[in-house]
């Protein structure tokens, strides 16, 4: 039998960039590949269905709601060769170890998350399962502001930019986030402005 090689792919960028769903066009790839394939979410992800990945477009996957990434390892099942994990950021560290793990293992695995927060800094886990990867792609999105390339994420109460200060994690979508690129992109409070 051939030996297997297992590794991390980490798809990132901003909201509204295309990561679930491109996080789901190579899950369905790899099922016509006929590898077995499971998925995790983060039970905070709520936005569209309680147990699939679901893009901002509507694509969708089956998915394993679990509160923390330990519960991982439990609800894996010995054919699996492909685990896909959405949302990276909203679990707790041990999802790198976690990704390393699995991939040590033999298995590919694939991770989306945000890279920054609303206020363009490194969000949670993210900057260490990036430098950890075997691979990374960010992706970007239109600046809904001046049509540029978006790699920032906006998040806005009541149609004007969060304060610095605001919670990092709040879930939602487009009722509440934007994508902006790097001029557009505004934090009140940020670095005493």
């Amino acid at each position: 039998m051939a030996q297997v090689f297992g590794h991390v792919e980490v798809i990132t960028g901003s909201m509204f960039c295309g990561k679930t769903e491109e996080l789901i066009r190579r899950l369905r790839r790899a099922t016509i590949a006929k590898q077995k394939v499971m998925v995790f979410k983060p039970v905070i992800d709520d936005r569209y269905a309680f147990n699939k990945v679901t893009s901002h477009s509507g694509a969708d996957y089956e998915a394993i709601p679990i509160n923390h990434s330990s519960e991982i390892y439990d609800l894996l099942t010995d054919d699996v060769n492909v685990v896909g994990i959405d949302e990276a950021q909203f679990f707790d560290d041990g999802i790198v170890d976690v990704a390393q793990i699995l991939a040590d293992k033999g298995l590919r695995v694939i991770v989306t998350g945000l890279d920054t927060d609303f206020r363009g800094e490194p969000f949670a886990c993210m900057p260490e399962m990036i430098v950890k990867a075997d691979k990374v792609d960010k992706l970007e999105a239109i600046c809904i502001c001046c049509g540029e390339p978006a790699t920032r994420t906006q998040r806005l109460v009541n149609g004007s930019p969060a304060n610095y200060n605001d919670p990092v994690v709040i879930v939602g979508a487009a009722e509440m986030y934007e994508a902006r690129c790097r001029h557009c992109h505004e934090v009140p409070g940020k670095g005493g402005k």
